[in-house]
């Protein structure tokens, strides 16, 4: 079940890079050159279990994307799990070099509470080959580790 539900967010986020973008076409050709060390999916895992997966496109010359959160669930004496939330969009995104930065809304997080909440400002930054650190700016400057493939 959880399987099927990452499976289906994924596909809905991954829809959009297929749509937009056409058949045939790989990243890096489809990419501004400025922005093909940022483009694809970036992911994160806890664990072992998926924590984090953006995926950001390059739609013409002007960045895009979505976010996809997990819910971990610890419970003692059971394996923990992985439960993928909505996907979000991302808004306002920004390129500085290979630094992304962008917000997310925070209104679906932990409803009722959160929807009157502001976004929550990220940034992602690119510190290699295929491998980038996100930071949550509304956290702190903890990063969490991040690796690209393409779509």
């Amino acid at each position: 079940m959880v399987r099927t539900r990452t499976i289906s967010a994924l596909l809905a986020l991954l829809m959009i890079a297929v749509v937009s973008n056409g058949q045939g076409n790989t990243t890096k050709q489809l990419a501004s050159p400025g922005n093909a060390s940022l483009l694809g999916v970036w992911r994160a895992q806890s664990n072992g279990l998926p924590f984090i997966t953006l995926l950001v496109t390059d739609e013409s010359g002007s960045l895009s994307g979505g976010v996809l959160f997990y819910f971990h669930l610890r419970n003692p004496g059971q394996p923990e799990t992985a439960t993928p939330r909505l996907p979000e969009p991302m808004l306002n995104i920004k390129r500085d070099g290979d630094t992304l930065t962008f917000q997310v809304s925070h209104r679906r997080a932990h409803p009722p509470g959160s929807l009157s909440d502001p976004p929550v400002n990220f940034r992602l930054k690119v510190t290699g080959t295929d491998k980038g650190e996100l930071i949550n700016e509304n956290e702190g400057p903890l990063g969490i580790g991040m690796v690209r493939t393409d779509y």
